[in-house]
């Protein structure tokens, strides 16, 4: 599986070039706001949506960034994730 990265963005196509997984993080007030993420009913069950959550971790720290998370999943996801929480501001 590819991920394609953009601002704000990380994602999966298909071989359609569909997005079949995506978790969106836009810029808004000085920090990253992880406000949606999506996986295609294709994907489901296969961990897609925590390795787009670590793909955008690494991208935020690549970029020293910090980030709130107000998609459901993303707080989840945190919460699981402890390790990750000095990026939330």
């Amino acid at each position: 599986m590819e991920f394609h990265h953009e601002t704000g963005r990380v994602y999966v196509l298909g071989e359609d070039g569909s997005v079949l997984a995506q978790v969106t993080f836009p810029e808004e007030a000085g920090r990253a706001d992880i406000n949606h993420t999506f996986v295609d009913p294709s994907l489901r069950g296969q961990g897609v949506a925590g390795r787009l959550m670590e793909e955008a971790v690494s991208r935020l720290r690549a970029e020293g960034r910090k980030a709130r998370a107000t998609c459901s999943y993303a707080v989840k996801w945190f919460g699981e994730h402890p390790e990750h929480a000095d990026l939330l501001k």
